[in-house]
């Protein structure tokens, strides 16, 4: 059984003592945690162990779409380069694609993924539970006649994924949402995790301000009358959030123009809220980063996503992280090995076993030689 130490030993939650041991079982359960400093058979490692790391939002569906779409062109550019990129490779190599993803997400110490599907196209590499998903099925459309179409096709798909992990319905953006729609989800999901990107790109917040700007070009593409798009002429976020009404823990993910008013108005709802951040497809996408400081200033419970592969270059959570440290060193690294572990966890609801070192679970060890340097990448244990 072994037993292992480092230089730096992270719980999930905060660093351990310099002389705290690890013994965990072959199959990487946690046995015990105690401190000593005789070091005989002690597997002692250079750098920093942790728990299995949680991407709280990708598409893994999207793989196959690795550069396909130009970087820097916005949000409404992006979405329509993925309406018209998704549906033209072959059934064996979007399979193929899925599972390369989903290796690559294992090499890098991911131990969870929340995972968005509008497709069954992961079903079987889930079927095979390498790794431990939360599966939204996505709902999106603007017209409210269609609205229950929707919501039924997705329960279906929502039981077929529920085969082989967790399954609840979400929403895909408030610019692709009939009020009926979101309606239909929110009764349906009482008491379980969902997710909405959020506050994507200022273009967002115009449309519903004042119906104007790029997401016109996004609707005509999908032959929707504008004139049909209801709006308060409130921002996105105060539009959309107080319809989802029902009790339920809600990843809102992006946020990379979400203001102190949003989330003060969002925190007044009293909902369970978990703010995901996906730097390097924010990057990708818009060419910015969400306020990342002000959104700890307000207390926000953050947690780490990669977005896809159709808008990111990797499926790493640890270069996500290391793109925060270049953009805000301010943040100290414990705070967000935090968002990666237990945070995110949390969020998904496999916080019992996951996220943390603590006798019992069974959270992965992962280990980061040299975890102070930018090209530092990690490495799975147990």
């Amino acid at each position: 059984m072994p037993i292992l130490s480092a230089d730096y030993l992270f719980d999930g939650e905060t660093y351990l003592p310099s002389n705290t041991v690890l013994q965990v079982s072959d199959k990487g359960v946690i046995e015990a945690i105690f401190q000593t400093d005789n070091k005989t058979d002690v597997e002692v490692y250079e750098g920093l162990l942790m728990p299995g790391m949680i991407n709280a939002h990708c598409h893994l569906e999207l793989s196959h779409m690795q550069n396909q779409i130009s970087e820097g062109k916005g949000l409404v550019a992006f979405l329509l380069g993925i309406l018209a990129q998704r549906t033209l490779m072959r059934a064996d190599d979007i399979l193929t694609a899925i599972a390369k993803a989903e290796a690559s997400m294992l090499a890098n110490g991911i131990v969870a993924v929340g995972d968005i599907s509008n497709t069954l196209d992961t079903l079987p590499q889930k079927a095979r539970q390498q790794l431990h998903y939360q599966t939204f099925v996505e709902c999106l459309g603007l017209k409210e006649e269609k609205a229950m179409d929707i919501f039924l096709q997705a329960k279906k798909m929502q039981s077929q994924f529920a085969l082989y992990g967790n399954s609840s319905l979400a929403l895909h953006a408030p610019y692709t949402l009939s009020h009926r729609l979101i309606k239909l989800v929110n009764e349906d999901g009482k008491g379980q995790v969902t997710t909405i990107h959020n506050q994507e790109c200022e273009a967002e917040n115009e449309l519903f301000m004042h119906r104007t700007g790029d997401f016109l070009s996004l609707f005509e593409a999908v032959h929707f009358n504008i004139n049909d798009f209801i709006t308060a002429q409130k921002n996105s976020l105060q539009t959309y959030l107080p319809l989802m009404e029902q009790a339920q823990p809600l990843i809102l993910v992006h946020n990379t123009v979400t203001t102190t008013e949003d989330i003060a108005f969002a925190q007044a709802t009293g909902k369970q809220l978990y703010w995901c951040l996906c730097p390097n497809a924010n990057l990708y996408i818009e060419g910015r980063l969400p306020n990342i400081p002000l959104m700890l200033q307000a207390g926000c419970t953050l947690v780490l996503g990669t977005d896809s592969l159709a808008s990111n270059h990797s499926l790493s959570i640890w270069d996500e992280i290391k793109t925060i440290r270049t953009h805000y060193p301010e943040i100290a690294l414990e705070t967000m090995l935090q968002w990666a572990c237990i945070n995110g966890a949390q969020a998904l609801g496999m916080d019992a076993s996951l996220g943390r070192f603590a006798i019992g679970k069974q959270p992965g060890v992962v280990y980061i030689p040299d975890f102070h340097h930018a090209n530092s990448t990690p490495c799975k244990l147990y």
